[in-house]
């Protein structure tokens, strides 16, 4: 099977070395990929959220199948236009992908099926703000209604920081949604999902915050760790069929069954599983830990998938044990990073590439904000963070940073549920 992996981060690193170990694929490409998938997969500067492009580059190369990693070609319609020339696409289609797009149509969607999740209100207009912003409170969620980056949320228990956030969003004209907060530890549910057919992955906990104890500015995301010894048995089966089964069901209903990865961000509180945000891909840095679980070869379930034969595929088996995932940041992020530095010392097992670039001399130099994401495995989570950050203390980049506190609470036993 030949595969074309469409991204550039760390999230397409990770994929394209599961799909490396699966002996049913025998050539791997990547466009436009980075410093580190270059010793993985045949590199195609290409830009992936050019529909023109891609699909350009989809009839050279003839591949079996593509899988899109990015939200922003999937959200552009990039899987339709790919699936239109006849070749097999994993990622939803630009009206399914509006789950992740459009928070407003994902509550829709959300509300139509049944699903627990925050009450929500839009305000458009900067004369609604208050007034909406007086309904919420002691703690304020205000979100960006369109993609960020995992940027464009602030959750506060101070109004006027919560306030200063939404009247910035509407000044861009962005509308804002706000919400009420949800109690309980946060779980990341990747399912692979066919229509009706839904296959879970292992489940995740990122880490959004850009410092220590949850502190600073919201990032796109700064670790993550799986499994997680906290939650319940029997959980992920319910979150399968109270939230993830309802919504791509109603979906089907709505005439945009999802077909790709839904990803499921919910708060686990005392009353179950709540949504808080559903996702139409792969979710970044969770896959890079989750995919170092994987014992099943991935490019079968992720054809099945695109080709409507996911109920055919079985379950997922994974390895014993915990991995755990350390993104280094470049100086600044989430602010606009530095870049153009020299890192030494990335070349181990594990690391993985996200903002890298070669220069022409050869060097290899940080060019975005989440620059690498460092795996580590272990029998159990502490040993998996020993590993992890064993890897992080031999990569210098010069004014980087990254947490040291990744999977540390769940590790020390400090997560629960609230009862």
């Amino acid at each position: 099977m030949r595969v074309l992996v469409i991204g550039s981060g760390a999230r397409e690193h990770a994929l394209l070395l599961a799909l490396s170990r699966d002996p049913a694929v025998t050539a791997l490409m990547c466009a436009p990929g980075n410093a580190g998938t270059a010793a993985v997969a045949e590199q195609h500067d290409v830009d992936a959220a050019s529909t023109e492009a891609v699909v350009a580059l989809v009839r050279e190369l003839e591949p079996d199948l593509v899988v899109i990693g990015p939200e922003v070609p999937l959200v552009l319609g990039v899987a339709d236009a790919v699936r239109k020339v006849g070749v097999p696409c994993f990622g939803p289609s630009a009206a399914a992908a509006q789950i992740e797009g459009s928070k407003a149509f994902a509550k829709d969607v959300m509300a139509a099926a049944g699903v627990r999740t925050a009450h929500a209100e839009i305000v458009d207009t900067p004369a609604n703000l208050d007034a909406a912003l007086d309904r919420f409170g002691p703690t304020w969620v205000v979100k960006d209604d369109r993609l960020a980056g995992g940027k464009g949320v602030v959750v506060s228990a101070d109004r006027l920081v919560a306030r200063d956030h939404a009247a910035e969003l509407l000044e861009k004209g962005h509308p804002v949604l706000l919400e009420s907060f949800l109690d309980g530890p946060e779980v990341s549910l990747f399912c692979l999902v066919d229509g009706e057919d839904v296959v879970p992955l292992l489940p995740a906990q990122d880490h959004k915050r850009v410092g220590d104890d949850d502190t600073g500015p919201n990032t796109g995301g700064m670790g993550a760790y799986t499994p997680l010894p906290w939650l319940p048995d029997g959980m992920v089966s319910q979150i399968v069929d109270e939230v993830v089964k309802p919504v791509a069901r109603e979906m089907v209903e709505r005439g945009c069954p999802f077909s790709g990865l839904l990803y499921a961000g919910l708060a686990i509180g005392k009353e179950g599983p709540a949504v808080v945000e559903f996702n139409c891909r792969f979710g970044d840095p969770e896959t890079q830990c989750v995919l170092e679980m994987l014992e099943t070869p991935l490019a079968g379930h992720l054809l099945a998938t695109a080709t409507g034969t996911l109920a055919e595929a079985g379950p997922l088996t994974w390895k014993d044990g915990s991995a755990v995932t350390v993104v280094i940041a470049a100086e600044n992020y989430p602010g606009p990073p530095r870049t153009g530095d020299v890192i030494a010392g990335s070349d181990a097992p594990g690391v993985l590439h996200a903002g890298t670039a070669r220069r022409d001399d050869g060097e290899l130099v940080s060019a975005g904000g989440r620059v690498l994401s460092v795996v580590g495995y272990g029998a159990d989570l502490a040993t998996a963070r020993e590993d992890a950050y064993s890897k992080v203390n031999q990569i210098h980049l010069p004014g980087s940073h990254h947490r040291t506190d990744i999977g540390l609470g769940a590790a020390e036993g400090r997560i629960s549920i609230p009862s």
